[in-house]
């Protein structure tokens, strides 16, 4: 998948294309119905397909101490938007300037001039797009109708709950990434490369591989969960990429400890060293809450236990 972040520097071969917009944060199953059609119009009219998002996330402009957290940012987000099929990513750096752009002219200048789309797909709920936050459907249906490109308007997607970013953010703050991943439509993913701990783990006999400040994902709230963990630097199709795993997410309250980290006991594994690897830590279920035990073996019981746990639900 091809970046840039300038709508006048697209490469030659992308243009004309198939393009759509949006923060596309966590690119869930609301999302992926829209790059879902966006990838069957591109080949279809045997079209590039593009997508165009912003960094830094727009409210973090214009309202940073609304600023969400974000679910999959950066080099995640890239890397689930290639998955769906989009061959161009056009990133565009959100400013301060760049938000008086007008509705209007943002779609002309990003979409028919620069783009050159011949067909635009968007959700049926996009609104609030350039200066005044003024853009909806509506306009994009003008413009598309002045300039002779198509518009394709997706429905509200979901079932009960409305699939967003924000109900995604919702659920992770409070632990609950069984129902994050109903929306996400796979489980919650954090990435980052192992660093030593205070081998506390190991010495219990559960040695754990911790990420370290580098982590991309926002993390769940403090807990125990089922998940596994990847090894991003193994082969696909090993047997040693992809491994179950009870993870802790907090700051080990029985030990007193200050820093909050993420660190996965991989069931069964007490031979790995996986210092300086790059790991995903996929999570599947909620084990249990944080707790502060009184004593060692108490904690050890508990251990055992999440371990039980993890095996249930990894098997479910």
């Amino acid at each position: 998948m091809q970046h840039w972040s300038s709508p006048h520097a697209t490469p030659s071969q992308l243009r004309p294309c198939v393009a759509t917009f949006g923060n596309f944060d966590g690119v869930h199953r609301g999302h992926r119905a829209i790059l879902d059609e966006l990838v069957r119009q591109g080949r279809e009219r045997d079209l590039p397909v593009v997508a165009v998002t912003f960094d830094p996330h727009p409210v973090e402009v214009m309202h940073p101490e609304r600023a969400p957290e974000l679910i999959a940012p950066g080099a995640l987000r890239d890397e689930l938007l290639a998955e769906v099929g989009v061959d161009g990513l056009l990133v565009v750096p959100f400013t301060w300037d760049y938000a008086q752009t007008s509705a209007r002219d943002y779609i002309v200048e990003t979409f028919v001039t620069g783009l050159q789309a011949a067909v635009l797909v968007v959700g049926a709920d996009t609104r609030g797009f350039g200066a005044g936050y003024t853009g909806d459907v509506e306009l994009i249906r003008e413009l598309g109708r002045e300039h002779g490109f198509e518009v394709v308007v997706i429905e509200d997607q979901g079932e009960g709950e409305r699939w967003s970013s924000s109900a995604v953010r919702a659920h992770l703050a409070r632990g609950e990434v069984a129902e994050a991943a109903t929306i996400l439509g796979r489980p919650h993913r954090v990435v980052g490369t192992v660093v030593h701990g205070h081998h506390r783990g190991r010495e219990l006999g559960y040695p754990t591989a911790n990420l370290g400040s580098d982590a991309l994902g926002l993390v769940p709230d403090d807990g125990v969960y089922a998940g596994w963990l990847t090894r991003l630097d193994m082969p696909e199709g090993s047997d040693e990429r992809r491994l179950p795993a009870a993870v802790s997410v907090g700051t080990n309250p029985t030990f007193d400890g200050q820093v909050r980290v993420v660190e996965s006991y991989v069931l069964d594994r007490t031979d790995l060293d996986l210092y300086g690897e790059r790991v995903a830590v996929d999570f599947v279920g909620h084990v249990r809450p944080t707790l502060k035990f009184d004593s060692i073996d108490e904690l050890l019981e508990a251990m055992a236990a999440d371990v039980e746990r993890t095996r249930t639900l990894l098997r479910q």
